[in-house]
């Protein structure tokens, strides 16, 4: 038996800034959805595109939080939050857009237990043509009490924004998203802290849309060194709010979390071989963080295989020359600079791992 039964309400809070030429197929997934007990909600955060005009449309077939100053991702999600009733809550991206199953697939998922649903995402073009999903299939969710690999490393393996639905009651423990830390990548705040209140449930199925595209925050159109100091940044304010939740129920997370982290890693050999005098984490050395990578590599929740390549992956950027290591590390964060031997390497190497 679930204890959210099938007629729960459910909220879904679009938070929009600057994004009038998606909204509308955001919007109109949301309302398409084939579950009646859905409500909508449309943050706009404070656009000065045509986003006005589009949600007027709408009517009263949606219910309209307009912001009157720019406060980012997490500000926008407190907004539709606090306007919103719903015992689940769905965050959407206004570029992404949901299937018509998908709120009554996570109903039917969720659990006694259950703080968080996630599931899985197509991923689409400007013109929303399917090129990948996301996460890639091969990379397991994980599911159940992650309270352990968050504790152990800051991290387990989810989703974004647009694939992840919350318990209410959980939200009321965790927000509102401290807005200054989060101006963007709101989602990966309440997906680490959500997850200490309860478990992960999660749908291997695609139940939506996730759109790259030019303007995404998260792609940073190549800008490696850029990108690799955000998400660094990024991972260390997560870390801290889970520190502070953490202790405040009584538990304690190891202070090297990061350390033990792939994705982290990663990310931090790629801001120090990229722009050294950028990089915000002073007694970094390239050897010492691939040598971290590889032994977190192994302990991953992933195939042999994969462990293995991702291992040889770090240690190879971590001891050959500088502008070696550049190149590789380019091949594997940017797909569009592989070159096409590489590509279809890298096509029969994922299906192996698979």
């Amino acid at each position: 038996m679930h204890s959210i039964q099938d007629r729960v309400p459910v909220s879904i809070v679009i938070a929009n800034y600057n994004y009038a030429h998606f909204l509308r197929r955001s919007i109109d997934s949301a309302l398409e959805q084939d579950y009646d007990e859905a409500e909508v909600i449309v943050v706009d955060d404070a656009s000065t595109d045509a986003t006005a005009d589009v949600i007027a449309s709408y009517g009263s077939r949606i219910k309209t939080c307009q912001r009157e100053v720019n406060g980012g991702h997490g500000a926008a999600f407190n907004t539709g939050f606090a306007s919103s009733h719903g015992e689940i809550v769905l965050f959407l991206d206004a570029d992404d857009y949901l299937y018509p199953n998908a709120v009554s697939e996570v109903v039917e998922a969720w659990e006694d237990r259950t703080a968080q649903v996630q599931f899985r995402l197509h991923i689409v073009d400007e013109q929303m043509r399917v090129k990948d999903v996301f996460p890639p299939v091969e990379l397991p969710f994980d599911s159940g009490d992650v309270t352990p690999e968050l504790l152990r490393k800051g991290r387990y393996q989810t989703t974004v924004t647009s694939g992840l639905a919350f318990k209410r009651s959980v939200l009321d423990k965790v927000m509102p998203v401290p807005e200054s830390e989060f101006r963007q990548g709101a989602d990966g705040y309440l997906a680490t802290v959500a997850p200490l209140h309860g478990e992960v449930t999660s749908i291997e199925d695609c139940l939506g849309a996730y759109r790259i595209h030019g303007a995404n925050h998260s792609v940073f159109a190549e800008k490696l060194g850029q990108r690799a100091r955000w998400r660094i940044k990024h991972d260390f304010r997560r870390l801290e709010a889970l520190s502070d939740q953490a202790s405040e129920i009584g538990l304690n997370m190891r202070d090297d979390a990061g350390l033990h982290d792939p994705v982290h890693l990663e990310e931090r050999l790629a801001s120090l071989c990229i722009d050294r005098d950028q990089h915000p984490v002073a007694n970094d050395s390239r050897l010492s963080l691939a040598a971290a990578g590889a032994a977190a590599s192994l302990k991953m929740n992933a195939s042999r295989k994969r462990r293995l390549m991702l291992a040889g992956w770090f240690l190879s950027v971590g001891v050959l020359p500088r502008d070696m290591a550049k190149t590789i590390l380019s091949w594997k964060l940017v797909a569009s600079s592989r070159p096409p031997f590489l590509l279809r390497l890298s096509k029969t190497i994922r299906h192996a791992m698979g």
